[in-house]
């Protein structure tokens, strides 16, 4: 089949770092490929090169005539000001859809990613919905080319589990670059790994991850077989050449250049089975106490909004409990109020004497970034001290990937991979009770998620972790706390025990949040006021209002993207209608809400 973009014998470099040499790779009507790799092989540069936004230093790119590429990048950013409508109209611009044809595809598209706030500025929403609205925009352009960078990356699972049903319904070729083994498996119908290990640059299997990994196993095997044959040959070789034959005739002048070839074609064997991976190992304190941190009946609210309450739960050593629900649900929330950054708004938090935590934020920031890495590796000097053991930095440096010529870069030139590296390495200095890590898997390759799963699972100590990476929880997590943002808080057994649970909810779709009254995170309740009599009969009456406003937003909603409505123009026009009506209603009294409530806690 005609591919439908294609670069052939590329060649992009960065100063004297080589991406890639004489490589070729196309993507051809309904493939979703998805593209994985170390950190640092290119993925994204190739991305950017088929999608013409970069070009490459020699080779070429071809689009099919008439296609068109869709390209979401790994971070969503929009213009200050602009709402989501805009943003929309906008991607729709590029189409040849009339007017009514672009508000019935605008409807559809948004209305199965959620929104509902349609006049929210845009990058004021969180990571989570810049990323909906990012591939929306991406997807009502109606492309014949999707490329998709890290796509899963804010989202939160059920962001991942639309995104998945998405693009399997969607029928668009597709590049996908991700680090999600479960996404992968889903929704790939070929995975391609880009790696110097392979002898064009890139290993692809036609079929999901899982199929992959067999074959990728079969490959390696079979090269490993071919070396030590080809390395028997060279042997005898090599002892041939040793005697000193007179290469007087061509048949002797032959052989010694057959036998140089063969120990250069070891040579290159050799070189290209030679991989590297981070080698990540947190130290553990060897504490012997049974209970770490105990929480009693714990509960949080923000903004007048219950994330969770009733909250029972012991750490202890062994014990790895991994934190699951939507985002804003207070799974981040939670792991603080443990760590001992929050107070809980009821309950009680007892942790032991001097207890050692030791955590990883999703915050990538270094305290300052015009430091080189050898600083950041080893503050105290040239060297740094690991389990007793004195280690140079440059040993130090390498032991998570990084050339010693790159010590004397500044932080700030970090990927945000090699920043997880960094950090990782200052963690690994500090024994620890407790791990903490907040979304680990950000910006991590896949090898490199390996080597830390393994290390996780043989902590001596006990483990939270926050992530929306399914793998790495349902593989670590010996205990799963799922958190529905709305009070409930259900300890599982396992991942999968939670995400079946997940899927026998009602499957209504996550919808943007609405503006709501923003309170300050203060740690304890402030002392209320009265209200006059009629506030006070208006503020026990406020809440049953809101549910019943949300609930005819909700009705409206769906009336809009049901399918009898979006073939039908004038049925589009009365539910907008109705749909913006309710929208101010609901603002109308979440504002009022939030008058009442500042009388009450005013001071």
């Amino acid at each position: 089949m005609f591919p439908l973009v294609s670069c052939y014998a590329i060649r992009k470099a960065f100063g004297s770092r080589v991406l890639f040499d004489n490589f070729s790779f196309s993507l051809s009507e309904g493939q979703r490929i998805g593209l994985i790799g170390p950190n640092g092989s290119g993925k994204s540069t190739l991305a950017k090169i088929l999608a013409g936004l970069e070009e490459a230093d020699s080779g070429d790119r071809s689009l099919r005539k008439g296609a068109r590429v869709s390209y979401v990048a790994q971070d969503s950013v929009f213009e200050l000001g602009v709402s989501v409508n805009k943003v929309l109209h906008q991607a729709l611009a590029v189409t040849s859809m009339d007017e009514l044809e672009r508000e019935i595809e605008l409807s559809i598209q948004a209305g199965r990613a959620g929104f509902v706030d349609f006049e929210a500025d845009a990058s004021q929403l969180s990571g989570g919905w810049r990323k909906r609205l990012a591939i929306t925009c991406a997807l009502v352009s109606k492309p014949d080319v999707l490329i998709l960078d890290e796509p899963t990356n804010h989202l939160d699972l059920e962001g991942i589990l639309w995104l998945e049903q998405l693009l399997t319904e969607a029928g668009v070729a597709s590049l996908i670059i991700s680090h999600d083994r479960y996404f992968l498996e889903k929704v790939s119908t070929s995975v391609a790994e880009i790696n110097k290990a392979y002898p064009d640059g890139i290993f692809s299997v036609d079929g999901n991850y899982s199929r992959f990994l067999e074959r990728r196993e079969e490959f390696f095997s079979a090269e490993a077989k071919r070396e030590d044959a080809l390395a028997n040959v060279v042997r005898r070789e090599v002892e041939w050449l040793r005697r000193g034959p007179k290469a007087r005739t061509t048949k002797a002048k032959a052989r010694i250049d057959n036998a140089e070839g063969l120990i250069s074609q070891l040579s290159e064997m050799q070189s290209r089975a030679r991989t590297s991976t981070a080698n990540i190992e947190f130290t553990g304190s060897e504490r012997k106490s049974k209970q770490l941190i105990l929480a009693e009946n714990v509960g949080k609210s923000f903004g007048g909004r219950l994330l969770f309450e009733g909250i029972n739960l012991k750490l202890s050593p062994g014990m790895r409990l991994g934190l699951s629900g939507a985002n804003g649900s207070g799974k981040t929330t939670l792991l603080k109020i443990l760590r001992g950054d929050f107070l809980p708004d009821e309950g009680k938090i007892e942790r032991a004497e001097l207890l050692r935590l030791v955590t990883l934020d999703q915050n990538r920031q270094m305290e300052d970034e015009t430091i080189t890495l050898k600083e950041a590796l080893a503050p105290e000097g040239d060297s740094v001290i690991f389990r007793d053991r004195t280690l140079h930095v440059n040993a130090w440096a390498r032991r998570f990937l990084f050339p010693v010529d790159q010590l004397v870069q500044p932080v700030s030139r970090l990927s945000g991979g090699e920043r997880a590296r960094v950090l990782i390495a200052r963690l690994m200095l500090q024994p620890a009770d407790v791990l903490f890590l907040d979304e680990p898997t950000n910006d991590l390759d896949i090898p490199t998620l390996e080597i830390l799963e393994e290390n996780l699972s043989d902590f001596p100590g006990a483990i939270v972790l926050v992530t929306h990476d399914r793998y790495l929880l349902d593989r670590v997590s010996t205990q799963v706390l799922g958190l529905d943002g709305e009070g409930g808080a259900t300890m599982y057994a396992d991942y999968a025990q939670f995400e079946e649970t997940l899927g026998q909810r009602k499957p209504a779709k996550a919808k943007q949040p609405v503006a709501k009254p923003q309170a300050g995170a203060a740690s304890a309740s402030p002392t209320k006021k009265k209200l006059s009599f009629k506030d006070q009969r208006e503020w026990d009456a406020i809440e049953a209002k809101i549910h019943e406003a949300e609930g005819v937003l909700a009705a409206a909603t769906a009336a809009l993207h049901a399918p009898e409505t979006v073939t039908n123009p004038e049925a589009i026009m009365k539910w907008s209608a109705e749909l913006e009506a309710a929208q101010k209603e609901v603002d109308k009294l979440f504002h009022r809400w939030a008058e009442l409530e500042a009388k009450l806690t005013s001071s």
